[in-house]
């Protein structure tokens, strides 16, 4: 089966979300080839785990101050800071036959591909279970998946900047506690790109999407069957329709 690839794009958060689930639904009803995107956040974003309460896990005040959206995904895990120019992030979308039932082991497949391309660029990462990549045994992607319908969706994020104090800032940590010594215990557990590779976001992308287009099967490790595309009219209209009347919505964002 070939698989789309699609190159670096920017949207706003709830664009970003509202394309993976148009994509999901469309590898449902067979109008949506399996599908690798990569992508960024603008403006910035906190994003919450679908069964997480936006309340308790995000300051709300100082992300309106900072212009920083907030949204919750349809997948699960802990609340993640999206930062435009420190992250890329990435998402997998294809029939759940083509990875294996356990949940663990896929992600070790998906996870792999990355730290393939962290590889590319000179760095040794490592997977740590259930769905981090660490290097030097700090985190430096994480990632959150969801199996509905018998399509599987994973997304994460790869660090490639770390600005600590405006993560916490919009995280739901007063600014009274926002302390050097935070900082410093943060720093000796989170790490990014740039603290272990001087490379341009660019040159990250372009060893991400090499790995990525090697990897995509559970049963081979060489080239893929892929070529590079964008999406369908289809599955823009849906992704508009979905981040409008969904993903924008006060009913979800508090849902919980």
């Amino acid at each position: 089966m070939k698989w789309r690839i699609v190159r670096p794009e920017v949207h706003d958060a709830y664009m970003n979300m509202a394309i993976d689930e148009a994509v999901s639904e469309g590898i449902m009803d067979g109008s949506s080839p399996p599908t690798i995107r990569f992508y960024i956040w603008k403006p910035c974003a906190v994003s919450i785990g679908y069964f997480q309460g936006i309340r308790d896990e995000v300051n709300l005040d100082v992300c309106r101050e900072l212009g920083v959206d907030c949204i919750r995904r349809w997948t699960g895990g802990g609340a993640v800071y999206h930062d435009y120019e420190g992250e890329l992030t990435y998402s997998v979308i294809a029939p759940a036959s083509m990875f294996p039932k356990n949940i663990i082991e896929s992600y070790r497949l998906i996870c792999g591909w990355i730290i393939r391309g962290l590889e590319h660029i000179g760095i040794t990462a490592e997977f740590r279970p259930i769905n981090d990549i660490l290097v030097d045994n700090k985190k430096i992607s994480g990632s959150a998946q969801t199996r509905r319908r018998g399509v599987l969706l994973q997304h994460g994020t790869l660090l490639y900047g770390l600005d600590l104090r405006i993560m916490f800032s919009v995280l739901n940590v007063s600014r009274q506690k926002i302390s050097d010594k935070m900082i410093h215990s943060a720093e000796e557990r989170v790490t990014c790109i740039l603290k272990h590779c001087d490379v341009d976001k660019t040159a990250v992308c372009g060893a991400l999407i090499e790995a990525f287009a090697c990897g995509a099967s559970k049963t081979n490790t060489e080239n893929k069957e892929h070529e590079f595309g964008t999406w369908s009219e289809r599955e823009i209209m849906r992704a508009r329709e979905l981040a409008e009347k969904k993903y924008k919505t006060d009913e979800w964002t508090y849902l919980r």
